[in-house]
Parts: C-alpha cells; structure tokens; sequence
C-alpha cells in the first residue's frame, strides 16, 4: 500500500472519492430498518424484527456457505416491493444510501416480473421505480451532491418472460433504462434459450449485461458472449478457471521464487483481448462459492482465494461492485478497502476500477466523458 493510515482512515478517504456501481441489486440493497418497517405494514413476518439483527442475521446466512440461505433474503424483501409506494421508497433510499458512500454513477439492476403480486403491471413498477430514482437523485442534489443513475432490467432465467422484459425495457429506454439482463440460475438456463430476445435488443440497439461466470462455469461465459451478444459479464468470475498456471522450465528467481507460465483458453483469451468488463462482486463471490476451484480442498474460501488479482495483473477488465449490499453485508467503499487490504492496493489501482467501470457503463459518450473527469480529477488529488 502506498498510505499508511489504517483501515478507518483508509475507509473513509475511500468512501469521500467518486466511484461507480454497475452491478447491484435493488431487491438485495434494502435498509434494514425500511425493511422491518414495511414488512410490518402488510404483516409479513421476518426472522428478526430488531433492523440491527435482522441485518446480522442476513449477514451470517450470506456467510454461511449455503446459498439457499443466501436466498433467503429475498423472499423477505420481494415481499414488501409490490407496491409503486413501496417500490418508489426503495428506489429513493437506495440512490441516498450509494450518495452517502461516494458513488457518482450506478446501474440498478431488479426483475420487473418478481414485483406484480398485487396487482401493478410491468410498466407500472418501472415507473415506480424510476420515481424513486428521480427522487433520490434530486435529494442528493439539494445536498450539493452529484449522483447519475440508470434502469436495468433483469428478466429471470427461469420463468419464460425475456421477449416481454425486453419490450419493457425498450419502451422506457428514453424514461431512464439503460440496458438489460438476464438473472436467476445460471446453470440450466444458458443464454441460448433466450436468443430470439437477445437478438431484439441487439436488432434494436439496446445493450445487455448477462449474468454468466458465478453459478456456472466458462461454456456459460462462452454462451453469453455468443448467444447473449453481451457487452459485459455479471461477475464473470470463473472464466478464470479457462487460465492455466504451470510450473515453468525456467530456472528459479535470484530469491529462490519459482516461475510460473500462465496459459489462456480461447474463452478467457477473448474476454481479455475483447477488453470484456467483468462486473465483479468479490465478497458475494466468496459467499457463494463461485470461487470455489480457487479454494484449497478442505479450506475455508476467504477473499485471498479469489482470481480478483491474478485477472487484473493479466489485464483483465476487471470493476469491483457489491452485489447485494444487505444481504452480504458489505458497501462499495468496504469492497474497495477489503481488496486493497488483501492484495496491496493503492489508490493508483483502486483508481483503474472506477474508470473501467465507467467506460463499460450504458452511459451515452458525453456522459462518461464529464463522469470520467470528476473522478480523476478526485482521485488524482
């Protein structure tokens, strides 16, 4: 590290500096306490009614190595989002909550479909939402603050609504949509069972983000470059497991070090030519076990197992996001500290992943370029 401040310090220099959020959740970003409040309103019942423990509790499922508990989460906070009051709340708090971290342009990711139980239509819920968007992004501004935010909607891998989604998403597209995405299981439900939707969006110019690399492996990364015509990858995290490292013939190191040869397969080798953003979410990643391969048998996964570091010193494209921030019980600024903790980050590095995740965005040029100078300018400071 290039500072010596600890991790208190660091983690508030980190959260004042602009950042940008391209893979987070809007049903798993919830606050506790809004979440205790509107599951009381419809009587809904929770595992804990106290916000602070509801959120501990969260977090140890999220930790617990099942993703079934992971889960868990989102059958409570589906359930108080079906509303346009309730959605419009959300989305509002959700914009004030990633302000308050220091982030200056996000993508908010939600399946429109999972949000109808009582009676809202499609077109309905997104508006719901973009309210509170609007909303969120203004009170920010009364404060002086700067934050840009933008639509993507999710349709999910295991119901059979994607050509709907996209028609959704193309109708609002001018109203604050930005892109599209496919979510939900990964494994079973490639891309190419959606392809005549994916060929709409590409035919109509919209563009799409696919959840591939997390639940399943490198051909589901493969079918999402193919099938998905995907700009980038929702974590895309296992296509570093197409990346060989062996034992070179070379001769140790001055210091006794071996040297290693490292070998890509044509998968990894086109996502790292192509310059394919991953939208990496490390600590989600960890709790999930996407990292497994990574993990040696019979150990606990932690962040150092992760492929974080060995794809960006490969000059992967690589941006760091949160996934679900109660659910995993993490921030922006949290990830960015944990990683620089972990793998020696400075602020130089910490820097790259802004900017790549901006030039990835579904931002129009001009935008990216204004966004792009206030966060060097920050960041250079």
């Amino acid at each position: 590290m290039t500072t010596s401040t600890g991790s208190a310090d660091l983690h508030e220099q980190l959260r004042q500096l602009p950042k940008v959020s391209l893979h987070d959740h809007l049903d798993g970003g919830l606050r506790p306490s809004t979440l205790v409040e509107l599951a009381a309103e419809i009587g809904h019942e929770l595992p804990e009614t106290d916000p602070d423990a509801l959120a501990v509790r969260f977090r140890q499922n999220a930790n617990s190595g099942s993703l079934e508990k992971y889960l868990e989460a989102f059958a409570h906070t589906t359930a108080v989002m079906q509303t346009a009051a309730n959605l419009r709340r959300v989305a509002r708090e959700f914009v004030e909550d990633l302000a308050a971290d220091g982030v200056i342009y996000a993508e908010v990711r939600w399946a429109p479909e999972q949000h109808l139980q009582q009676g809202l239509t499609l077109d309905e819920a997104v508006e719901a939402v973009q309210a509170g968007l609007n909303e969120g992004a203004e009170s920010v501004a009364q404060k002086d603050g700067i934050i840009v935010v933008g639509q993507l909607l999710s349709a999910m891998r295991q119901s059979d609504h994607s050509e709907e989604i996209v028609e959704l998403a193309l109708r609002h597209r001018d109203k604050g949509v930005v892109g599209f995405d496919i979510a939900g299981p990964e494994a079973g439900f490639p891309p190419s069972k959606f392809a005549a939707a994916f060929t709409t969006l590409a035919t109509r110019m919209l563009p799409a983000t696919v959840h591939a690399g997390e639940g399943d492996g490198v051909e589901s990364v493969r079918d999402a470059l193919v099938s998905g015509r995907a700009q980038r990858l929702g974590h895309g995290t296992r296509v570093a497991e197409d990346i060989s490292v062996v034992e070179s013939e070379q001769d140790p190191t001055e210091d006794g070090e071996e040297v290693f040869q490292v070998e890509l397969g044509e998968v990894a080798r086109w996502v790292r030519d192509r310059q394919v953003h991953l939208e990496v979410s490390p600590t989600s990643n960890v709790q999930t076990g996407t990292i497994a391969a990574f993990v040696p048998e019979g150990e606990e996964a932690t962040l150092a197992d992760h492929p974080f570091d060995m794809l960006y010193q490969l000059g992967f494209n690589v941006g760091v996001n949160t996934d679900n921030r109660l659910v995993s019980g993490v921030t922006l600024t949290g990830e960015l500290v944990a990683l620089a903790e972990t793998f020696g980050y400075g602020l130089a590095e910490l820097a790259d992943f802004q900017i790549n995740a901006l030039e990835a965005s579904f931002l129009g040029y001009e935008e990216r370029e204004a966004l792009s100078g206030i966060i060097l300018e920050a960041w250079n400071a």
